[in-house]
């Protein structure tokens, strides 16, 4: 935060006419400029003086948490409460946890840092929780944050990271272990990292360098089906190679289209008998007898898997199971429409048929919802 701080300052100070050089190790991206340029229009070259980077700061962490908060209602995403990590500074919840672990023997001092004594709970060495600098590092802030997750009464917290924090998760659970709370309720989930592709090259990101491609950007591109449906398709545990290209195409190549597609194909089918005055929602169950083909038995057994799939996702938190159990429903009864025609001169055939193909569409649209995914009648 610092970082960004100083960013928006220097570029508020060369649009006020400064003639300083921008640090190589801050942020160049646009956005800092615009965020600059918004103080500069609202102050003119009034802080220009200003000393104090808080207000900098500030500035950027309102305008770039706005943004967040944009991309996240276009994905589809709610969230009930943000938290902000500058509270636990600000109610002393650090120094709380810091005072905490030291009555436990477990901090100590050493070369100007402040230290997590892990090896006293079975780990290899020490942590640094503050460094020299009087920063802290990624674990005492998420030590106190967890601590005052339980004390707000949490029966079962989900923790989402990417793969940096995997060395650091285990210290957070060992400090709440020895500070009396049930480590066991906390679950942790670590992402592997997602790697744009583009015509089979690798897109070049950095932050800092401002070289990167935002989500946004992403779902402008290639549609919000389309990015939720390819974040979720892999496993946390597998590195995801976002193919832009791909995600793009219009075919059966593409996963999303080919889902999607089948849930449009039974609606046209279920639209064209109607248009021909045939009873859709005939509800005879003898007529299912009739289904005896390889494909019709494939189908109703792969429709009948879809309870437990939805079970197992939320048991094992892991939503790509459904991804999987989408794929193989669309392409069991892409097989299906090949081989069977649903219209034909036998009526009970005909309507034991479309009760199939209509249960398959209630299924892919029941998953696809769950997913965050739209199940189109046309495409």
């Amino acid at each position: 935060m610092r970082v960004l701080g100083e960013s928006v300052q220097v570029r508020y100070l060369q649009i006020c006419g400064e003639d300083i050089p921008f640090p190589e190790d801050h942020y160049e991206g646009l956005y800092i400029k615009d965020i600059a340029k918004t103080l500069y229009d609202k102050h003119g070259d009034s802080l220009k003086e200003n000393s104090d980077l808080a207000l900098f700061t500030k500035a950027a962490e309102e305008t770039i948490f706005e943004n967040i908060k944009g991309t996240i209602k276009k994905l589809g995403f709610e969230f009930d409460v943000f938290f902000n990590e500058k509270s636990l500074y600000e109610q002393g919840k650090i120094e709380e946890t810091i005072n905490s672990l030291k009555e436990k023997g477990l901090v100590y001092e050493s070369e100007g840092a402040t230290w997590f004594k892990t090896t006293d709970l079975g780990f290899d060495q020490d942590r640094v929780i503050v460094k020299s600098t009087g920063e802290p590092t990624y674990r005492l802030p998420d030590m106190a944050y967890h601590v005052e997750k339980f004390k707000r009464g949490f029966d079962l917290i989900i923790d989402i990271f990417g793969a940096d924090h995997i060395d650091t998760y285990p210290d957070v659970l060992a400090a709440l272990k020895v500070l009396g709370y049930d480590e066991s309720k906390v679950k942790v989930l670590i992402h592997q990292f997602v790697t744009l592709t583009n015509d089979g090259a690798q897109v070049k990101m950095s932050t800092r360098k401002a070289n990167f491609v935002t989500l946004d950007e992403l779902i402008d591109d290639v549609g919000v089906d389309v990015t939720r449906y390819f974040f979720i398709m892999r496993g946390m545990n597998t590195h995801l190679n976002f193919d832009i290209g791909l995600a793009k195409t219009q075919s059966d190549e593409n996963p999303v289209f080919y889902i999607q597609y089948a849930h449009a194909r039974i609606c046209s089918i279920i639209s064209l008998a109607e248009s021909k005055k045939i009873d859709t929602k005939n509800n005879k169950r003898d007529i299912i007898e009739k289904l005896v083909k390889k494909e019709e038995t494939n189908l109703i057994k792969e429709l009948l898997l879809f309870p437990e799939t939805v079970k197992s996702c939320a048991e094992v938190l892991e939503p790509q199971r459904m991804v999987n159990y989408l794929f193989n429903l669309a392409a069991t009864f892409h097989r299906f429409y090949t081989e069977c025609r649903v219209l034909t001169e036998d009526d009970n055939l005909t309507m034991a048929r479309l009760a199939l193909i209509d249960a398959t569409r209630i299924v892919i649209a029941n998953a696809l919802r769950i997913l965050g995914i739209s199940a189109p009648n046309k495409m």
